[in-house]
């Protein structure tokens, strides 16, 4: 598994209103989406694209299109995330993978998986907290089970134990964070992290 933490001035400040626990869920939707922008441009370094000829209004230049990219937002929180990537890749298509987190045991309980055929397609996985990492590791089994070949996964705030058990899991996979925060607490939750992102996405802490 390859880790990149993005270090740019803009990831910082939108992580920053994201830990702030006076940030309220619009200030914090927002944040979400623009620190998906910095997390999207680095997922997108490597993704395919065709080359063809295109008439500008003066003169043929060379094109580029990028091809068969899909999304798969982890319910409920990467739902955050979404928006963004369907503003920034054209044509983008989504998949959904639903997981809940079992508050007595840390781990994750499916309960809801829509995929298309992801067996020619460029995979990005959002799931904005790699905790325990049961949650990313089964939603890449999830679309590796549907022919996904390539795939990223973007976060916002990682740990050493998330980071560990996709490295045994899923050696093959990427995962490019926002920061690689110092560990869990007893009940499993990132520290210093930001708390439940679904929770303050969405108004229900």
């Amino acid at each position: 598994m390859n880790l990149t933490v993005i270090d740019h001035p803009l990831t910082r400040h939108y992580l920053t209103i994201l830990r702030d626990k006076r940030t309220d869920a619009q200030a914090f939707r927002a944040a979400a989406r623009g620190l998906t922008y910095t997390l999207v441009h680095e997922a997108t370094l490597r993704v395919p694209y065709d080359a063809f000829d295109v008439e500008t209004p003066l003169e043929m230049a060379k094109g580029h299109r990028i091809r068969n990219v899909v999304a798969v937002p982890v319910l409920r929180a990467g739902l955050g995330m979404l928006d963004a990537v369907l503003e920034m890749i054209p044509d983008v298509k989504v998949g959904f993978a639903g997981v809940a987190r079992n508050e007595e045991t840390a781990l994750p309980q499916e309960y809801y998986a829509k995929l298309p055929d992801l067996s020619d397609a460029y995979v990005i996985i959002c799931e904005p907290m790699l905790a325990t990492g049961g949650s990313l590791s089964w939603a890449v089994d999830k679309v590796k089970s549907s022919g996904a070949k390539t795939i990223t996964a973007i976060c916002v705030v990682a740990c050493p134990e998330g980071v560990d058990r996709m490295r045994q899991d899923h050696p093959d996979v990427q995962v490019i964070a926002a920061s690689l925060d110092r560990g869990l607490n007893d009940r499993a939750y990132i520290l210093p992290g930001l708390g439940d992102m679904g929770d303050r996405l969405f108004g229900t802490t």
